[in-house]
């Protein structure tokens, strides 16, 4: 999903509902999930994707800050990202 960042996919679960996963998996130490979400129309909500950008965009920051992590190929056992709790 380009649209939420750069190497950003999705994983999508057809059940009676439609579910979404987004992650992204570019880099070495970790698949970091950004956000699950249940689709409740065609078009995947703002908000959905407003929370993924977010997560994101923490997840970035997080990893330019650590040392060894500043690009794409980080070395060692990362710490995890917290995320915020949401409604």
């Amino acid at each position: 999903m380009p649209s939420v960042g750069l190497g950003v996919q999705d994983i999508r679960i057809h059940t009676g509902t439609e579910h979404r996963v987004l992650y992204v998996a570019k880099f070495v130490e970790a698949v970091y999930i950004l956000h699950a979400f249940e689709k409740r129309t065609r078009r995947t909500a703002k908000d959905d994707l407003d929370v993924a950008r977010h997560r994101m965009r923490l997840l970035l920051n997080q990893r330019a800050r650590r040392p060894g992590y500043g690009g794409n190929h980080g070395e060692g056992e990362a710490d995890p990202i917290e995320w915020e709790r949401l409604p």
